[in-house]
C-alpha cells in the first residue's frame, strides 16, 4: 500500500471516530435534557403582587393543573388544597381555557362541608401558554337576597289581591243592595274593616322596606320606653276594649335606649297590637320593662292561643301564618314580627319568644341601655 493511500485511510478512520464522539455527545445531552425537570413557569411581572392584595378569590394554575399561586381569600375559600383546585368544575373550565385561549365566565355552584353550597361567579382566561388565571366571586349572599326580594314581591302581590278584590265585591254588593238600608250599612262597614286592612298592609310593607335596608340608624337618640309604651297602648286600646282586654304595664320605669323613636314605637306596638289581636275575651295582657345588664327588657305577655314549638322559628318571617284562617279573620298582615325581628337588629338588638299552645306567649325585645349620663349630657 502506497503511502499516500495509507494517509488517505488515516485520515478517514480519524473523521468517523471523530463524528462518532461528536454525534454520541449531542445524543448524550439530548438525553440528559429529556431526563431533566422542566423549569418551572414564570409568572408575570406584578402578577404575584396584584394577587397578594386582592380582596377576590384569585388562582394561576399551571399546565400541569397544579395551583402556582393563590390569594388568600382562596385559601379561606376552600378553592385551593395542596396546591390543587377542589371544584371539579372549575378544574375543567381551567382546561377549557388551556385549550383554546379563550376567556370564560360562568356560576357555579360550589359545595362546602357544612350549610348550603355556595354560589360563585368565575372568570378564567389565559396568561401565557402554560399558565391560566381564575378569578372567583361569591354570590352567595347577592342570589339569597334576590330570591327573597322575588319571594317578598309575589307574597305582597298576593295580600294585596284580598283586600283589594274584597272592597270590588263589597262595592258591587252594595249597588245591587240600593234598595236595602240594612244591608247597605253592613257591606259599607265590612269595606271599612278591609279598607283598615289594606291601609295596614301598605304601612307596613313600606316599615319594612325601610328596615331592610341595612342602612345605619339616622340621627338615634335618647328614647324614653315609658312614653314609647304608653303610645302603644292608646293605639291598641280600642281593639283591646272591644274585647274586654286588660293591658297592664308595669316594670321598671325611667329607662331608655338609644336609637330611632319611631322604630321602636312600631315594633313595640306591634307585639302588643298581636298579643290582643290573639288573646281571648276578659283576658290580660302585660307590657313590662326591666334592665338586664347593658340591654333594656320590654316584654309583652298575653294569654291567647299560644304557638307550637316546631312553628317558633319560622313566626318572625315575613308573611308566615300559624293559622291563616285565623289571621283572616284578626286582620293579621303576617308583617308585624317581622319589623319586630328588623327593628331588633337595626338597633343591636334580638327579640325571643316563649310560647305554649293554649296558654299563650311572650315576646321580649332587648335593646341597648342608655347609660345615665348619656342621658343627662
Amino acid at each position: 500500500m502506497s503511502p499516500t493511500t495509507q494517509a488517505f485511510l488515516a485520515a478517514l478512520i480519524g473523521a468517523v471516530v471523530a463524528g462518532g464522539a461528536v454525534l454520541g455527545w449531542h445524543v448524550s445531552e439530548r438525553q440528559q435534557a429529556a431526563a431533566a425537570p422542566q423549569d418551572e413557569p414564570t409568572l408575570p411581572t406584578g402578577i404575584a403582587t396584584v394577587l397578594s392584595v386582592l380582596r377576590s378569590s384569585a388562582l394561576v394554575v399551571n399546565d400541569d393543573d397544579e395551583v402556582v399561586k393563590a390569594s388568600a381569600p382562596a385559601l379561606a375559600f376552600g378553592i385551593v388544597r395542596d396546591h390543587r383546585l377542589m371544584s371539579a368544575e372549575l378544574s375543567d373550565l381551567v382546561q377549557q381555557v388551556r385549550r383554546d385561549g379563550q376567556i370564560r365566565e360562568t356560576e357555579l355552584t360550589m359545595p362546602r362541608p357544612s350549610g348550603p353550597p355556595r354560589m360563585v361567579t368565575a372568570r378564567v382566561a389565559p396568561l401565557s401558554s402554560r399558565l391560566v388565571l381564575a378569578l372567583v366571586e361569591d354570590r352567595t349572599r347577592e342570589r339569597r337576597v334576590e330570591a327573597v326580594r322575588r319571594d317578598f314581591v309575589a307574597n305582597v302581590s298576593h295580600e294585596l289581591k284580598t283586600p283589594v278584590g274584597a272592597i270590588k265585591l263589597l262595592a258591587e254588593a252594595v249597588a245591587d243592595a240600593s234598595g236595602d238600608p240594612e244591608a247597605v250599612e253592613r257591606f259599607a262597614h265590612r269595606m271599612l274593616t278591609e279598607s283598615d286592612r289594606l291601609s295596614r298592609l301598605v304601612q307596613q310593607i313600606i316599615e319594612l322596606s325601610r328596615l331592610q335596608g341595612d342602612e345605619p340608624l339616622e340621627a338615634p337618640a335618647v328614647v324614653d320606653i315609658d312614653d314609647v309604651i304608653k303610645r302603644s297602648v292608646d293605639i291598641t286600646v280600642m281593639d283591646a276594649a272591644n274585647k274586654n282586654i286588660s293591658v297592664v304595664t308595669g316594670g321598671t320605669p325611667g329607662l331608655t335606649v338609644f336609637g330611632n323613636e319611631e322604630q321602636v314605637s312600631a315594633a313595640i306596638t306591634n307585639l302588643v297590637a298581636n298579643a290582643v289581636a290573639y288573646s281571648g275575651d276578659d283576658s290580660t295582657v302585660l307590657v313590662s320593662t326591666k334592665p338586664n345588664d347593658d340591654m333594656v327588657d320590654i316584654s309583652v305577655v298575653d294569654q291567647g292561643i299560644g304557638i307550637p314549638h316546631d312553628e317558633l322559628d319560622r313566626i318572625f318571617e315575613r308573611f308566615y301564618r300559624i293559622d291563616p284562617a285565623r289571621h283572616r279573620s284578626t286582620g293579621g298582615t303576617g308583617l308585624g314580627l317581622s319589623i319586630v325581628k328588623h327593628v331588633a337588629a337595626t338597633h343591636g338588638g334580638d327579640v325571643r319568644v316563649w310560647s305554649l299552645e293554649g296558654q299563650g306567649s311572650t315576646f321580649t325585645l332587648s335593646l341597648p341601655r342608655t347609660k345615665q349620663e348619656e342621658f343627662t349630657s
